[in-house]
């Protein structure tokens, strides 16, 4: 698997290496810092104290500095937007979390050697199999490729996690990762937190595909829904799924932030999308407009509210929170122009039309507007026009305020897209209200009431997908993992050398993948030769078979001669004894370290190993289908048990 080329100099890699640059600063001066911090508390000599604090201030303002660097680029939304030449509102996109390099090759052969009882050495091609892959994920492309790539690798984690993490014990490799929007470095020797970080990269991606989009048209407006909906379903998967994270960005009250910010952004696309089809413009489509952008305004006031909470606040980039502002206000005024459009451009009420115009008309505003009874302001055009002049009064009002707000952001001062945007809304309200403004109306403009937000489409929170991706596990080779996991523990392997008597070896065989020896006659050769029942059989006459299924390990033992047959089985510890449960249906766990990914791991289940390449199966029930106890008598051979 390849990611993009990592020196392919398009703007978003260009972004994405600075990021990286930025982030190794940031991390340098830290550093700097608590060593300075350590140095003012531990001395006592009043020279060194002030050098230090005067270092230390230094130190301090390179950070500020760095930090205002990233924020700038995180602002940089424009590099993220489509080339088209349509005049669309800019989206918020998210940059990736950088990682540095991991060296895998030692630890991993270690654990191989000292768990497995196997070579290390053997296992280097697959250790630089996953090397390279984890490699690669590192730069995915914008696109439907990228993303199979980060969920091909968190699907490989699943079987890594169940390899190589035992309960009680670390790997001794740290997993580092940046914050994606501060810089500040974190690391952990859980893999939950790699989990985690790929995770949020998924989401990360989906966001940069979807403002890419070429809103304009139909098929790029449901593009950009689908991905803003699935960034959505991946940062609200990895706040319901993961805990305790040790870097901001993924912390439960940044990711509540971003699925409300993802939502608000599919909600705006639906807007334009309902723009895009409404070729009629009667009274009950502009209504519905109205209505559509009243929703927006709505879900960025709370996008907007989440921001400015105190824990969040000084985190998300000041561009951010303005855009969302101004957002909210532009389409507060997009809603009451709507509603002006609709009184003022269209005929009044026939008598045929009236009373599903009123239906319609009884549910538009927040609060009924006050003058006359609803069926007169619906047949006379006057009344109409009176109306439709207190919303453009509104919507001018609101148009002005979000250019106001626009033009406090030096960042977003620059975007000069969302300027266009912005003045060509006002100037639309302003030349309306002139058109309907008569030099003899005397009556005071009245205050509209607010449209009451509706929409036809509501936002879907699409949880990420993993079995779209199929995976084989690299590590298969290491046998099945209902046995050979990091959790389970065996004696050294045994060589038994068997004959076979007069009435066969003597045991009873059971499951597959590996073959388990569920129980062993008295007096029998199986007994003699020093079996034992709930041995696994893993080798027979030289041949692997942890992985083979049950006729054919029991075609390799009927194949032998006088000679009898020499077998490897292991013991898990644990199941000795006739009482002892089937360990098969063990299910997986882990979670070493601080960030705990509890009901990540809840969901987990033991795969049927069908195959030597196991398939990644997410499900809640164990599918191991050969599944009893060893308490069952030898004599009482069950249906899926035969005797040899």
């Amino acid at each position: 698997q390849q990611g993009c080329d990592p020196f392919a100099q398009t703007q978003r890699s260009k972004l994405q290496h600075r990021r990286a640059r930025i982030n190794q600063q940031i991390n340098k001066e830290m550093r700097m810092r608590a060593g300075a911090e350590n140095l003012f508390r531990a001395t006592s000599n009043h020279k060194v104290k002030e050098t230090v604090a005067l270092e230390l201030s230094y130190v301090n303002s390179n950070l500020q500095l760095l930090k205002e660097e990233l924020e700038e680029l995180n602002s940089s939304v424009d590099v993220y937007q489509n080339d088209s030449e349509s005049i669309s509102v800019p989206m918020i996109p998210l940059g990736l979390k950088e990682t540095k390099e991991l060296d895998l090759l030692v630890p991993l052969k270690d654990f191989i050697s000292e768990h497995y009882g196997e070579e290390g050495i053997l296992f280097e091609k697959e250790i630089k199999e996953f090397m390279e892959l984890r490699q690669a994920m590192r730069t995915p492309s914008r696109n439907e490729a990228g993303l199979e790539l980060l969920m091909e690798y968190y699907n490989q984690l699943y079987f890594f996690d169940s390899r190589f993490f035992p309960p009680n014990k670390s790997l001794g490799v740290f997993f580092h990762w940046y914050d994606s929007l501060t810089g500040v470095p974190s690391h952990q020797r859980a893999l939950a937190f790699e989990k985690g970080s790929v995770l949020f990269n998924i989401g990360a991606l989906h966001t940069q595909i979807g403002a890419r989009q070429d809103r304009a048209s139909l098929p790029g407006l449901n593009q950009a829904i689908d991905a803003f909906q699935k960034a959505a379903g991946a940062f609200n998967y990895l706040k319901e799924n993961f805990s305790n994270a040790p870097s901001l960005d993924m912390s439960a009250s940044s990711l509540n932030m971003l699925v409300r910010l993802m939502v608000a952004q599919v909600q705006e696309c639906v807007f334009e999308k309902m723009t895009l089809l409404s070729a009629q413009h009667d009274f009950l489509t502009r209504l519905q407009l109205a209505q559509e952008a009243a929703r927006v305004e709505d879900v960025y006031s709370l996008v907007h509210q989440t921001m400015t909470q105190a824990h969040v606040k000084d985190y998300v980039p000041f561009s951010w929170t303005t855009m969302v502002h101004v957002k909210s206000e532009h389409f507060k005024a997009l809603s009451h122009y709507f509603a002006a459009i609709a009184l003022c451009d269209c005929p009044a009420a026939s008598d045929a039309v009236l009373p599903e115009q009123e239906k319609a008309f009884v549910q538009f505003h927040v609060t009924m507007p006050e003058g006359p009874s609803l069926r007169l302001l619906l047949q006379d055009p006057e009344e109409r026009r009176k109306l439709g002049k207190a919303h453009l009064k509104k919507a001018i009002m609101k148009h002005e305020e979000a250019m106001r707000i626009h033009g406090l952001c030096k960042i977003l001062r620059k975007m000069d897209i969302l300027q266009e945007v912005l003045s060509f809304a006002h100037k639309r309200s302003l030349s309306k209200y002139s058109e309907i403004d008569h030099e003899e109306d005397f009556f005071e403009t009245g205050d509209a009431p607010d449209v009451h937000p509706k929409t036809h489409q509501k936002p879907e929170i699409k949880s990420p997908n993993f079995s779209q991706v199929k995976v084989t596990d690299i590590f298969h080779r290491l046998g099945p993992l209902s046995v050979f996991s990091a959790k389970n523990k065996w004696y050294p392997a045994r060589r038994v050398h068997l004959m076979r008597g007069e009435n066969g070896f003597g045991f009873t065989l059971r499951g597959d993948s590996p073959v388990l020896i569920a129980g062993v006659i008295p007096g029998g050769c199986a007994a003699e030769a020093g079996l034992k029942e709930g041995d696994y059989i893993i080798s027979v006459n030289g041949k692997d078979c942890k992985w083979s299924k049950h006729a054919e390990v029991v075609q390799l033992l009927k194949s032998t001669g006088e000679e009898g047959v020499e077998i490897i089985v292991i013991t898990l510890q644990g199941s000795e004894g006739p009482k002892a449960v089937d360990k098969k249906a063990a299910a997986m766990s882990s979670g070493s370290g601080l960030l705990k990914s509890n009901k990540e791991n809840s969901r987990k289940s033991l795969m049927n190993s069908k195959s030597a390449s196991t398939l990644l199966v997410w499900s809640k029930k164990s599918k191991r289908s050969k599944k009893s106890t060893y308490g069952v008598p030898f004599t009482a051979v069950g249906d899926n048990e035969a005797m040899y």
